[in-house]
């Protein structure tokens, strides 16, 4: 009976973590169809390029799922001090993400081009939606992993107790599929 309860728990958190992310999905398809159609604006920038640390950062958070990916698996074989290490390099990896993103932000500032204001146009204001949103959403899974770290470290998890933490990877993992989406959206459509 008990097991029976913990996988139903486990089930109905799976598929609230599923319909969030499918609600984050919903949201950033109507941001890039909103980008699509207002490209055939008169005043959309059409040689306005992203600047080369976004590329950067993109590498990073590949990264930083793999080595999320790998603690599972550390995790799974009973190997806690590689788990450990693995979360640290995750969460590293995080955190310059999100410095790498603030360094595009940066020069695109540089370039001249504001959020809002007379110095702004649609094309970067859109951009700015775009990874500003994505970035609070980094944020939501940079708490996320932090929890994760605390509790392993109280040695919550096991090979056979881990819902926490393959819902953490499966958020991390989606971040990342949705960055790497709107780097290639953004790069293919200017």
């Amino acid at each position: 009976m008990e097991s029976t309860l913990q996988e139903k728990n486990s089930r109905t958190k799976k598929m609230m973590l599923w319909f969030a992310m499918i609600s984050m999905t919903m949201t950033f398809a109507g941001l890039t169809s909103a980008y699509v159609v207002s490209s055939s604006r008169s005043d959309w920038l059409t040689s306005f390029e992203l600047p080369t640390v976004f590329s950067y950062s993109t590498l990073v958070i590949l990264l930083s799922s793999v080595t999320f990916y790998l603690g599972k698996k550390a995790l799974n074989d009973g190997r806690l001090v590689a788990q450990k290490l693995l979360l640290w390099a995750t969460l590293g990896m995080a955190l310059l993400f999100v410095y790498l993103q603030f360094q595009g932000f940066s020069q695109i500032i540089d370039q001249g081009y504001y959020f809002t204001g007379a110095e702004s146009s649609i094309t970067t204001s859109f951009l700015y939606v775009l990874v500003l949103l994505h970035l609070a959403h980094v944020f939501g899974g940079l708490i996320v992993l932090s929890i994760i770290m605390i509790k392993t470290y109280k040695n919550t998890y096991s090979p056979s107790q881990k819902l926490g933490y393959e819902l953490a990877e499966l958020f991390w993992h989606f971040l990342d599929f949705l960055w790497i989406y709107l780097y290639v959206f953004v790069t293919l459509n200017n």
